[in-house]
């Protein structure tokens, strides 16, 4: 068994992940019991006992259950409580070298499950796109069909009527003509189309996926491996001399033997064990070509005098793509570009991303080569004769009846469409298939692949969608046309701009204000970032330093296609247009209602939503602020947008499509928690107040395990939902670490809430928040109390560092009480985490129903 075989199944992939969580947490308890093991040695044994149960509970066990790794831990807790008075002499070498492998190894693996994610997710949006595109153009076919069916029964009435002339009647048949023309351009594509996605649906679930799930195999036993070395030199590192402890040691060495990397995922592949994702069915839907007197055939390219100039065009097209790609895949990279390292090129998709790439092009490439040689091979020398329409029916044409040798041969094969917009779908099909880069901070970030070719008479790999409808005789639709161009970002920040562009050749266009006036610009990954104003001519067209362009669409489009120099001194070429983010709205779809609050960088207001009439909150941003203001304003949006959990405010997008920017969230109706509590301080229970900290609780630990600190948590920065529930709001301050260390002063610090580490060291780690959830519960129990009430925030700081705690509020539970006491440790490692505390409150929320 393995897992490219038995985990393909959408269960087995998020037991996966939830084991990958549990081995996290593993990692982190055996370095918190290593650190304290190493500070009880330096005691001698005064702490070895709350050592051995810290060490015995490991976070979700029941996720490794059968693991021989957290056996062979379990074993050697055990025997480090044995050898408790003689463990000093080693100490400083745990914490020297088995302390940071651990540490090390905690980071990879958060590496390699994030990786994982991305790759799973990508997958399944490639699988998505697959079905959307299919259903797209058959919507596409049954518009046309729609339209061919109208004029061919308006010219049916008008040759019936006015006889075989007229002039009524040659604008009808020319009418009926361009119909039935479209109509056959768009069922060729839809044959081309089902083709292609079959094969590229074909190729992702028997290669990519089955090599993505090996890959993560190799992986899991590699890091097994680090483990068991972990383990080992713990081992080592706890060796004396004497025969008892010789003993002991033999006992620890016979656990750590019991791990074997290939066995330890053997129970948890066979409990989650799935079947083999199934081929996804792509079919022509025949009834599309019930009405067109036998004309167009399922699965059949049409070859008349309207298709066969874009026949022949198009097989010249793809064999020139053809020879490019098989080039491309005869040239690997040269062995010396290999990244030698096994960890890190174990993690590496890029080359299998690559080759897939070019594998699957050729495929539809050679495919699609084939249907058309075929069709055309059928034809033989002869052409079709002149003027001669085989677009119109029989019935209705006076035309010489074309000979057997001129029918469409039943050659029963797919291919992909034609029309410009969807070409760089056929070139790549995946929104141009993304490179996962090692960056020098050893973050891992995916970008995407720049086109391989720039010839004229090519379109380049990359998609360039909401351009393709710009022709070269077609006249400029103005700036404000560039709300359709999903390269088009609107005022999105220069900061922001920045953070999307990662390679070399990414570029995209933004709208920004110079000496209050509005100007457009390109910005472009290249030695650094680039950012060109569009000039503006007399005329009232647009250039950089080239030709000049009615439209700013058309400028882009041929400073991108012709792959020259935006200007000759800086030498930025185009290569690859990055699209808004899913999650960005158009400013227009949102209509702000009345104002409800106001935030540190503007108002909040209700709204609806144009498209759905759905009831948002929205933050608004003062146009007047500077980039960097709004760069932070957005940067709760980013953090939000891959949260989903019911005790976080959800966001719905961002607005950056002009002026104001606006962030779009879902309503809570019952506003911030502190005047909720303040409001109902004579009605509200104390099982009600458990509620609220139970909801607290649960939402901050979704966070934690997302390693997203909060640094803002308070009432304030809490709203009410519908039956009273809970969440945690204003994420303005977060940062999404494990570990943040402040370097901008102490500015706009809720001092009252901030744990002392935070306030003394500007060091921000999770265990901060438990100071301020502490500071949380003390408000819900106090009905809206003011934290410290009486003293200065400097008076308050002075007496926590003195060793002050505030006073229980009337009615608190005793139970409640000592949870906060907890939370507000001075020294952070003594705090519980918040998995620990929704225990805590959810336990004591059911013993007071």
């Amino acid at each position: 068994m393995g897992f490219s075989t038995s985990l393909q199944g959408q269960s087995s992939h998020e037991a996966l992940l939830a084991r990958q969580d549990a081995e996290i947490k593993l990692l982190e308890t055996m370095r918190r019991c290593l650190t304290i093991k190493v500070k009880s040695d330096r005691e001698y044994a005064s702490t070895i006992s709350s050592l051995t149960i810290q060490g015995k509970k490991i976070e979700r066990n029941e996720d490794l259950v059968g693991s021989l790794i957290a056996q062979s831990w379990r074993d050697i807790i055990d025997s480090i409580d044995q050898t408790a008075k003689l463990m000093k002499q080693q100490a400083d070498s745990i914490e020297a070298i088995v302390v940071e492998h651990i540490t090390s190894l905690c980071s990879e693996r958060r590496r390699a499950r994030k990786l994982y994610q991305e790759e799973q997710t990508w997958l399944n949006n490639q699988f998505q796109q697959l079905t959307e595109e299919v259903a797209r153009k058959k919507l596409e076919y049954q518009k046309n069909l729609e339209v061919y069916k109208l004029m061919r029964s308006r010219f049916e009435e008008h040759y019936v009527k006015s006889g075989r002339v007229g002039r009524k009647l040659d604008e009808v048949r020319e009418k009926y003509q361009k119909a039935c023309r479209k109509l056959h351009l768009t069922h060729n594509e839809y044959v081309l189309l089902l083709g292609a996605v079959t094969e590229c649906e074909h190729d992702l679930r028997t290669c990519y996926l089955p090599n993505l799930l090996h890959r993560q195999q190799a992986i899991h036993q590699e890091f097994i491996t680090s483990w068991k070395t972990i383990l080992q030199d713990i081992v080592k590192y706890s060796d004396l001399t004497t025969d008892k402890f010789v003993e002991v040691h033999k006992q620890m060495q016979k656990a750590v033997d019991s791990v074997k990397p290939v066995e330890e995922y053997r129970d948890f592949i066979a409990k989650h064990r799935t079947r083999p994702a199934s081929p996804m069915r792509f079919a022509f839907d025949e009834n599309l070509v019930d009405d067109t007197s036998g004309k167009l055939l399922p699965n059949k390219l049409t070859v008349d005098n309207l298709t066969i100039d874009w026949l022949r065009n198009r097989l010249t097209e793809l064999e020139t793509s053809l020879k490019a790609t098989q080039q491309s895949r005869q040239n690997p990279p040269h062995p010396s570009e290999i990244n030698s390292d096994t960890k890190v090129s174990i993690l590496d998709y890029s080359r299998e991303r690559e080759e897939l790439r070019l594998r699957c092009q050729e495929k539809k490439l050679q495919r699609q080569v084939d249907v058309i040689r075929a069709a055309l091979n059928e034809l033989g020398c002869e052409e079709l004769p002149l003027g001669y329409d085989l677009s119109m029916e029989s019935s209705f044409a006076d035309s010489p009846t074309i000979s057997k040798k001129n029918t469409v041969a039943d050659i029963g094969l797919f291919t992909l469409r034609r029309n410009q917009r969807f070409m760089t779908i056929f070139r790549s099909p995946f929104k141009s298939l993304p490179i996962i880069n090692d960056t020098k901070d050893g973050t891992i970030r995916s970008s995407s692949e720049g086109p391989t070719s720039k010839a004229d008479n090519t379109l380049p790999v990359v998609p360039f969608r909401g351009i393709s409808h710009i022709t070269s005789n077609q006249k400029g639709y103005g700036n404000g046309d560039l709300m359709e161009e999903e390269w088009f970002h609107g005022v999105l920040p220069r900061e922001e701009v920045v953070r999307l562009l990662v390679t070399e050749g990414d570029f995209l266009v933004r709208e920004t204000t110079r000496n209050d006036e509005c100007q457009i610009v390109l910005s472009v990954c290249w030695d650094g970032h680039k950012h060109f104003i569009v000039q503006t001519t007399p005329e009232g067209h647009y250039r950089f330093e080239g030709p000049t362009f009615p439209s700013i669409q058309e400028l882009i489009r041929h400073q991108w296609l012709s792959g020259l120099p935006v200007t000759s001194r800086s030498g930025a070429i185009l290569k690859t247009p990055i699209l808004r983010e899913r999650w960005e709205l158009n400013n227009d779809d949102v209509i702000l209602l009345e104002k409800i609050g106001r935030g540190n960088f503007g108002d909040v207001h209700k709204a609806q939503l144009k498209t759905c009439k759905t009831e948002v909150a929205v933050k608004t941003c003062k146009v007047t602020l500077p980039d960097e203001q709004k760069r932070k304003f957005l940067q709760e949006g980013r953090i939000l947008k891959q949260y989903d959990h019911p005790n976080i405010v959800k966001l719905i997008g961002i607005c950056v499509q002009k002026q104001p920017i606006m962030i779009v969230m879902e309503l809570v109706p019952g506003g911030s928690l502190l005047p909720y509590l303040r409001k109902n301080a004579s009605t509200i229970t104390q099982q009600e107040q458990l509620r609220m900290c139970k909801d607290a609780a649960a939402g901050m630990r979704y966070l934690e395990s997302k390693y997203c600190i909060h640094r803002d948590l308070a009432a304030r920065n809490c709203l009410v939902g519908y039956e009273c529930i809970v969440k945690i709001s204003d994420f303005g301050m977060s940062r999404e670490e494990e570990e943040y260390i402040v370097s901008d002063g102490m500015k706009q610090i809720p001092i009252k809430w901030t744990a002392p580490e935070a306030l003394n060291f500007g060091k921000y780690t999770s265990l901060c928040d438990v100071w301020s959830y502490g500071v949380l519960m003390w408000e819900i129990f106090s009905k809206g109390g003011n934290p410290y009430s009486g003293m200065s925030n400097s008076q308050a700081r002075e007496k926590i560092d003195a060793g002050y705690r505030m006073p229980a509020p009337e009615n608190t539970p005793d139970e409640i009480y000592r949870l906060m006491l907890r939370c507000w440790e001075y020294e952070p490692e003594k705090r519980p985490h918040f998995d620990q505390i929704y225990t805590v409150v959810e336990t004591l929320s059911q013993a007071y129903l």
